[in-house]
């Protein structure tokens, strides 16, 4: 059977980049569509060798891009950045409902 295709009247799903608080206190920064099932991935141990040796605990913040390429080249700013930088920008980056893990 097909796939269906989306309509061009359809919005496209914006990429986020992410903020993820481990359970020992490091920091991961990655890019995601899906930032609920991303989480659940990274807290099921799966995806990332980062996230796989360092438990997830919480989504520290997220920030919505129109593009992949646009979510690409913040990830990429802000794994530049500091631990102390990458919380000074998740404190501007709130979260409408944060996810942690094991609730």
């Amino acid at each position: 059977m097909p796939r269906a295709r989306r309509s061009d009247s359809a919005a496209p799903r914006p990429w986020f980049v992410y903020l993820l608080e481990c359970r020992n206190g490091r920091l991961y920064t990655g890019v995601t569509v899906d930032l609920a099932r991303r989480f659940a991935r990274h807290s099921a141990g799966k995806g990332a060798m980062f996230t796989r040796l360092n438990a997830p605990r919480r989504l520290l913040a997220a920030r919505p891009c129109a593009t992949r390429s646009e979510a690409l080249k913040l990830e990429a700013q802000v794994k530049r950045l500091t631990v102390a930088g990458k919380r000074q920008l998740a404190a501007q980056w709130p979260l409408q409902q944060p996810l942690v893990a094991g609730a």
